[in-house]
């Protein structure tokens, strides 16, 4: 009987371990087609949900700049850093939204397609 119930929980074990993969990354892609980033339909959202709680009109919290419009935006894209500072690990100096969490990579992701396409509005 022991030797059975030790078969068991090795089987159980392997099982746990090996029987509920999922190849697919399907679900882990964000089907957003490229043209449909922009500003209005996604960053805006973005940086309004995560990032005016110190990047408001004035700055709070030793925010250096505002982040409350396109142009501003664009702006800390492109001469601030905005994008590494997004990107970087959880915990890590610079991270961006201070002392939050991290954004999701497929979030972060549309940012960077937004700028690659241009900034579109």
């Amino acid at each position: 009987m022991k030797r059975f119930a030790y078969t068991f929980l090795l089987a159980s074990f392997v099982l746990s371990q090996y029987g509920c993969t999922n190849d697919s990354t399907s679900d882990l892609i964000d089907n957003t087609a490229a043209g449909d980033i922009t500003y209005t339909n996604t960053v805006k959202g973005v940086v309004e949900n995560n990032c005016l709680f110190c990047h408001t009109s004035p700055p709070q919290n030793g925010a250096p700049m505002q982040l409350t419009t396109y142009t501003d935006v664009k702006n800390a894209v492109m001469t601030r850093g905005l994008l590494d500072r997004i990107s970087r690990a959880q915990g890590s100096a610079g991270m961006m939204p201070n002392g939050g969490t991290r954004l999701p990579q497929a979030t972060i992701d549309k940012i960077f397609q937004w700028a690659q396409n241009g900034f579109p509005e």
